[in-house]
């Protein structure tokens, strides 16, 4: 089974206090764009009523937004950057 990474760049970052953003910037944006929100949130243990889904075709790109879990910089935040939430989708199976 081929792997997320194997057809997108992966990117997350911060976006805001509030919110992290995931981009998805695909060689194969069609593989891709067929796999469903649901199946981001589950690998992420997320709710799949959180994210925002904003496909972007004629760039290739599907970008996720979902608020962070905690606000950043609070005592309990482990990812102040939210890069760590992209490298958990690289390794999802499509």
């Amino acid at each position: 089974m081929p792997r997320l990474s194997d057809l997108a760049r992966v990117r997350s970052k911060n976006a805001g206090p509030f919110w992290l953003t995931i981009d998805l910037f695909c060689e194969d944006y069609d593989a891709v764009a067929a796999i469903p929100t649901a199946a981001f949130a589950a690998r992420l243990n997320q709710d799949e009523a959180a994210f925002q889904r904003y496909d972007l075709p004629d760039l290739g790109v599907v970008k996720l937004s979902l608020p962070r879990p905690v606000v950043q910089g609070a005592f309990a935040d482990r990812d102040m950057h939210g890069a760590g939430w992209g490298a958990a989708l690289q390794g999802m199976e499509v």
